[in-house]
């Protein structure tokens, strides 16, 4: 048999992975995305689609077993997409760039060789010091979601999320208000001849606006109340007059509150503790069985009566007022909130890439480059360096002198 006719019968038998397997090129990824460990954390930051869209691209992605076990997606999902499965950790920090959905811990930055590049979420109020400088310590360059803005400005994880928490938030609602969560048996929304359930939103940004536009989907009377007039203007233009807003004047908010079925509280402070706008007194004049969702529990809450929950245990009884107090809403519907964060992470992915390297996005988009704390080693965010008494350098000047 000639030389070709040994190729041709090679063809045949063997297996079409192998006649489709890519070369990898000089700008290809090596991704590692561990399995999460933060408390109750379920989501995970690609879905197999994605893996699949970032191989066939040429790149190689490993993936710790079950880190998407939560999200339901098994790891045969991903095998067959192309990823790697492993079951050691140390493996997946092996690799060039780390994502995940959680805040690195002190553990798994001591799992990180030097020098990686590290996406994950990274809020400066709640930055652990000694974490921040293990990472410097190992000049990391380090994405956080809360700075990574799109092209038209908006900060593309923060709005996808708070469109999920807020849509969520007034569902969880409608669950405690019915009699299957000892709630006092009343339907969000209403129908023909029944007076609507009052709704109270405690502040009009992403999260207002969205808790806002479901509860009115479900024929709820709904009161938004904020400080800003900006927000308020825009809620009211993108809703319709429906929706009542008020800035806060402390009388008539809680005249809205004691009266109300549902309030839920999304006002949040940039850095910092969110404002803490309803007093105990106050929730101790709602009706019984109300429901109280607290959304900027995480940073202190917006209830005097607030304590935070779990996903395990989510609410608490205080003046026979149901509180739900989960500081992540967003893992409740973990699918749904990984498929909005692969869509925005595997253009990212993509883009680093196609742009030859993180240096060359840096310069090219100034989204992933406002999204950037540390960058090999140095501190580059002005939020964290003023809350630890640190100094921030010159991002720009960084990256000109490492070239």
């Amino acid at each position: 048999m000639n030389e070709l006719g040994k190729l041709a019968n090679q063809a045949m038998i063997s297996p079409k992975e192998m006649l489709f397997e890519k070369k990898k090129n000089a700008k290809s990824l090596f991704i590692g995305i561990p399995k999460e460990i933060s408390f109750q954390e379920k989501r995970i930051c690609l879905t197999p689609l994605a893996v699949a869209l970032l191989v066939e691209n040429g790149h190689e992605v490993v993936i710790e077993t079950g880190a998407g076990a939560g999200a339901n997606f098994l790891d045969h999902h991903y095998s067959e997409q192309g990823a790697r499965i492993v079951s050691s950790r140390e493996e997946v920090y092996q690799a060039d760039l780390i994502i995940k959905v959680g805040s690195p811990t002190v553990a798994e930055v001591k799992l990180m060789k030097e020098r990686q590049l590290l996406l994950s979420s990274q809020q400066p109020s709640l930055m652990n010091v000694e974490v921040l400088k293990a990472l410097m310590h190992k000049k990391i360059t380090a994405i956080s979601y809360e700075y990574l803005r799109d092209e038209g400005g908006c900060l593309a994880v923060v709005r996808a999320m708070s469109e999920i928490v807020g849509a969520t938030a007034t569902l969880i609602a409608g669950e405690y208000l019915s009699n299957a969560f000892g709630g006092k048996g009343l339907m969000l929304g209403g129908v023909t001849g029944v007076a609507s359930t009052e709704v109270v939103i405690i502040g009009a940004g992403t999260v207002g606006e969205q808790a806002a536009r479901t509860a009115l989907a479900l024929g709820a009377e709904v009161k938004v109340f904020d400080n800003s007039i900006y927000k308020l203007r825009r809620l009211q233009n993108n809703l319709g007059s429906r929706v009542f807003t008020s800035v806060i004047q402390p009388i008539i908010l809680n005249k809205a509150v004691i009266s109300s079925d549902v309030v839920i509280g999304a006002l949040r402070a940039r850095n910092g503790r969110s404002a803490c706008v309803i007093s105990e007194e106050t929730v101790s004049k709602m009706k019984p069985n109300s429901v109280i969702i607290d959304v900027s529990i995480d940073q202190g809450g917006n209830f005097e009566t607030s304590e935070v929950t779990s996903h395990d245990k989510p609410v608490f009884r205080k003046f026979d007022v149901i509180h739900y107090c989960v500081p992540n809403i967003a893992s409740r519907v973990a699918r749904t909130a990984t498929y909005a964060m692969s869509n925005i992470f595997t253009s990212i992915l993509l883009d680093f890439a196609e742009l030859g390297g993180l240096r060359n996005a840096i310069w090219k988009n100034p989204g992933i480059r406002s999204s950037i704390y540390l960058y090999q080693g140095n501190l580059t965010n002005a939020d964290m360096a003023d809350r630890f008494n640190m100094t921030a350098k010159d991002l720009d000047l960084l990256v000109v002198s490492s070239l």
